[in-house]
């Protein structure tokens, strides 16, 4: 049965340098090299390639050139600065091949679906997880046990695509992109929990090769595993830039990514596709998360989900998002680097992570701000933010609508006060973790519910304040009001410059960003090995002003819902000045701001340097609430559970990040540590389908519901809450209806 074709048009203007022409329908011909000038209707994508001129080899120069120049100059850092011997550069190219297929298939989904697929690495974990376990535990051959995970792969990419990705297809693509940090966290539970099916431990060993066989390049012995993964990856490149260019669906689906809406029109069958391109995104996850446990290991969790991201991240924003063959390149010279760096640095292998946060921050400061039309289309704004509406000025003067409004306000103000005097201690503690983590929340509802930026680094901020915070109090002798103050200032000016080379840019550049400065901050700013000023000894709770004694759990509760109300009193000054306008504006349409004379750039960085100095505030709090500077608090994990708990919590008002945080330590406290996972993954991809406004928004509805009925029960026409009722004019007669005629004028 021969394949479908699909009809193919080329939406989008020629990029090429080189001149080509399309024949029009009339006869004449449209210039490809013209600016502005899109290919007609009829023309095919194929039809138009072979109809452009050859391209001479300085053009072809000029184009490719820009596209490596970002892997040659990482060779050239590594052979400079971290000269390694040729076995080691070797087992980069190996390496470095394996993160190429991971980002190959975030890219290739990026295409097909405009998002960043943040459960790359972990649709390639679960399948890995699970052959690994056929060999270890059932005894299966190694072939056998490969192609039983290749059909898991397949399976899951497919099944993912059909149960969470479409029913996002009409949703716009930033919340599509937070439904795989929820997908992410999932399939991790999974993969942690999968071994016990098996009556396993947590599996952390290589897989045996096949056969036997070594040879060796100084001073690195390889096996068949790394003869495997050498002849393998390229196979798999080479087999994917095949089936995107030589075959129909492959046409279809790069022609879907340009506009689904109008590919589907010409019958392509998008959402069909879709479900291709993410069974082969989790074909590629698989191979490379297979091959390199058999060359590295298989640490099975976050551990090695977030090595292959980072890497992949960086690749992917040397190629811009789309240049496969640049992704390729930049995946290898980073493999290379990071080999490099090891070899130099035996006693420090984290050193890697801040190396390749700079890669990511030099190639932000070096790119142009100028966008195609593709990419400019692909920066969405937030719009499952739903904006929280007040009381209607209609119903506000109402004795029910005044006495829930002020009884409710005075219940939950007696409630706070009163809460830590019925508590025991532990739980006093607990509470009042709950209260620091939502003033971490309500940065992110600063930074994404407001402004509509992405940031997966909000753990560092958090951590860099309790750095700051206890080495002000408990070194240097600082009032606790002062080094509060100080984190938050320290916070706003980490943030501005992580900012400005990703918010230069539209899209989610920022998530990208913050996400490598969260581990480069983790394994290294905050490491006792590289800095000595990190507090080490047990961080006293100072007076407050010198009057107010902190040495008791209840103490501690009312300075954190001091801080709590410090906080909201201060965003909610904020979203009702103009900055809190601008902040929406930018959210809904960032042209339509620019056009009224805002400046994108330093009002988004406002907004981030706002959003960070409120999570360095917090972890001062914090770091005096525990006594201590520790390190699992600010892991890199918990930035993904944290974006997750704003979710749930709703991510566009005040009382969703109280909500969230809530939820949040109450499963981190009830929930043993394999199920948290699944705990906060399942919870915001429940909330992502059933109630996108989060908790929070769900209340906002119960409160419209109850205005609703008191307009109905006190007939008052209330159009903000689309609850007025037709007025019907009274019924006019035919006889009313006629005029007397003039009399007649005489003349």
């Amino acid at each position: 049965m021969r394949a479908r074709p699909y009809l193919v048009l080329a939406t989008e203007p020629c990029q090429c340098s080189d001149a080509g022409v399309w024949p029009t329908s009339h006869g004449g011909k449209y210039s490809q090299g013209d600016p502005g000038v899109t290919a007609p209707t009829g023309a095919t994508t194929a039809a138009a390639h072979h109809q452009r001129r050859p391209a001479s080899l300085r053009q072809r120069w000029d184009s490719l050139a820009p596209a490596f120049a970002p892997a040659v100059l990482i060779v050239l850092l590594q052979l400079i600065v971290f000269p390694a011997p040729a076995g080691v550069v070797l087992r980069g190219v190996i390496v470095g091949s394996l993160t190429a297929l991971v980002a190959l298939g975030m890219a290739l989904v990026y295409r097909a679906n405009r998002i960043l697929n943040f459960a790359q690495g972990d649709l390639g974990t679960v399948p890995t997880t699970l052959a690994v376990l056929l060999i270890v535990s059932w005894g299966w051959h190694y072939l056998l046990a490969l192609v039983a995970g290749l059909a898991a792969s397949i399976v899951l990419g497919g099944v993912v695509e059909l149960a969470i990705i479409r029913r996002f297809f009409r949703a716009p693509r930033l919340l599509l992109t937070v439904a795989t940090l929820g997908l992410s966290q999932v399939l991790a539970g999974a993969a942690l929990l999968l071994p016990r099916a098996f009556g396993e431990r947590v599996l952390a060993s290589r897989i045996e090769p096949p056969f036997s066989f070594k040879f060796e390049v100084s001073p690195i012995i390889f096996n068949a595993n790394d003869v495997i993964a050498l002849v393998v990856a390229p196979i798999a490149i080479v087999g994917l830039a095949l089936f995107l260019r030589a075959t129909s669906a492959g046409i279809a689906i790069r022609a879907s990514a340009d506009s689904a809406d109008r590919a589907s029109l010409l019958g392509v069958p998008v959402q069909r596709l879709q479900t291709v391109v993410w069974a082969i995104a989790g074909l590629l996850a698989y191979v490379a998360i297979f091959l390199r446990a058999g060359i590295i290991g298989l640490p099975v969790g976050y551990a090695l989900s977030f090595a292959v991201l980072l890497r992949s991240f960086a690749a992917l924003m040397m190629g811009r998002l789309t240049n496969l063959p640049a992704i390729c390149a930049s995946a290898v010279a980073l493999g290379v680097l990071e080999l490099g760096v090891a070899w130099n640095n035996p006693q420090k292998p984290s050193i890697i992570d801040p190396i390749l946060a700079l890669v990511v921050f030099i190639v932000l400061v070096a790119r142009k701000r100028v966008t195609t039309r593709a990419e400019a289309s692909d920066a969405s704004s937030w719009q499952a933010a739903d904006e929280v509406r007040p009381v209607p000025p209609e119903l506000t003067h109402l004795p029910e609508v005044r006495f829930v409004r002020r009884g409710g306000a005075l219940v939950l103000a007696v409630v706070a006060v009163v809460l830590p005097h019925l508590l025991g201690t532990a739980t006093s503690l607990a509470v009042s973790a709950i209260l620091i983590y939502a003033i971490l929340g309500i940065s992110l509802v600063v930074l994404t519910g407001w402004a509509g930026q992405v940031s997966l680094g909000q753990i560092a901020f958090f951590g860099i304040g309790a750095a700051v915070g206890g080495k002000a109090t408990a070194e240097w002798g600082l009032d606790l009001t002062l080094a509060l103050a100080l984190s938050a200032v320290v916070g706003a000016v980490v943030a501005v410059i992580i900012g400005l080379p990703a918010l230069r840019v539209r899209g989610l550049y920022l998530a990208v960003t913050t996400f490598a400065f969260a581990l480069a901050t983790t394994s290294y700013f905050l490491s006792r090995q590289f800095f000595d000023w990190i507090p080490t000894s047990r961080v006293e709770r100072p007076e407050l002003l010198g009057l107010i004694d902190l040495d008791s759990p209840t103490r501690i509760y009312y300075l954190a819902l001091a801080g709590l109300g410090v906080v909201v009193i201060a965003v909610r000054g904020v979203r009702r000045s103009r900055t809190g306008r601008v902040l929406i504006a930018l959210r809904e349409n960032e042209r339509a701001a620019a056009a009224f004379g805002v400046n994108p750039t330093r009002a988004k960085l406002s907004a981030f340097a706002l959003s960070g100095a409120i999570a360095c505030f917090a972890g001062c709090i914090f770091v005096h609430h525990q006594q201590a500077f520790g390190v699992q608090p600010y892991a890199p994990g918990q930035n993904f559970a944290l974006f997750t708990m704003v979710v749930i919590g709703g991510i566009g008002s005040v009382p969703g990040a109280l909500l969230g945080a809530s939820y949040f330590r109450g499963i981190d406290i009830f929930l043993p540590p394999e199920w948290l996972f699944l705990a906060s993954g399942a919870g915001a991809l429940f909330v992502l389908l059933v109630v996108p406004g989060g908790l929070g928004g769900l209340l906002y509805r119960l409160r419209d519901l109850y205005l609703r009925w008191v307009a109905d029960r006190r007939e008052i026409v209330v159009p903000s809450l689309v609850a007025d009722v037709r007025v019907e004019e009274p019924p006019v007669l035919i006889e009313e209806q006629r005029q007397p005629e003039p009399a007649a004028v005489p003349r």
